[in-house]
């Protein structure tokens, strides 16, 4: 596609996605097909030459349209809210058509540079001290893997430049509530630290963890020889949009809590 070309679609497709979100109320809010529906629309074997953008168009109203639950509109109440504000659409046209990788400082020193100026502005958004910093990830239960990562790391003295987990004479142990998102439990399954090692606390008639329940899983751990590892407290769960109490949950009467790495994974409601 020469740059001429992708000045005339690109204006088609602007256009497109401008009449889309206009009128996108008037559209049903889940898809009336069938299962296998879309499939039985699409050609079973690739083509052997491009189609044209007016081919394109006809099978995005056509095939596709049909076929979506459109996150947008303004009866959309499931899952959660898709956050594709228009502005954000010119975003990621902007983004694509730079097609720079921020692999590291040198590949691209302005992506780098202006990730870590936006991570601080939402640290400071969220009222978290100077003491926190961050890096952008693409899906919040990617962001609870690192992080549950970085706590193993931390605890084990960075021992995943040694033996890793295997040279632990104590098994690490994490601690989450039942209401807490499912990426926490599968984080620390990818993380290494096996589903014998994940402590459910006990939550309260709000479904927010127990800080009492937490102390006394805590000491039960040490006095079996386990090392805690990290505690994973939600602001706003999924199912329920439960509240831990982070605050309290950090200050344990007889200190047992303290040495372990906090997490706090954050979920924005409407």
């Amino acid at each position: 596609m020469t740059p001429e070309e992708f000045r005339k679609a690109g204006h088609q497709l602007i256009d497109w996605v401008a009449d889309y979100r206009a009128g996108i109320a008037s559209r049903p809010v889940m898809a009336n097909t069938a299962p296998g529906e879309i499939k039985r629309r699409l050609p079973a074997a690739p083509p052997d030459a491009p189609e044209s953008f007016d081919a394109i168009f006809a099978d995005l109203e056509n095939v596709v349209m049909p076929g979506l639950t459109h996150w947008q509109h303004p009866r959309f109440f499931g899952y959660f809210p898709a956050n594709a504000d228009l502005a954000g659409v010119l975003g990621d046209y902007l983004s694509t058509g730079l097609g720079v990788l921020g692999i590291t400082w040198l590949s691209s020193p302005a992506v780098t540079e202006l990730e870590e100026v936006m991570a601080d502005w939402v640290r400071q958004m969220v009222g978290l001290s100077a003491n926190w910093s961050g890096v952008i990830q693409d899906t919040a239960s990617t962001a609870t893997l690192v992080a549950l990562i970085e706590a193993r790391e931390r605890t084990t003295k960075y021992g995943l430049a040694a033996g890793g987990l295997q040279d632990e004479e104590k098994p690490l142990t994490i601690y989450l509530a039942a209401h807490s998102h499912s990426s926490v439990e599968k984080g620390a399954l990818l993380a290494g630290f096996g589903r014998r090692n994940i402590r459910v606390v006990a939550h309260d008639a709000e479904y927010a963890m127990r800080p009492d329940a937490l102390e006394e899983t805590v000491r039960l751990d040490l006095s079996r020889g386990a090392r805690p590892c990290a505690v994973v407290a939600t602001s706003g769960t999924t199912g329920t949009t439960a509240f831990d109490p982070s605050a309290r949950l950090r200050k344990s009467p007889s200190g047992t809590v303290c040495g372990c790495t906090w997490m706090r994974r954050w979920r924005v409601r409407r």
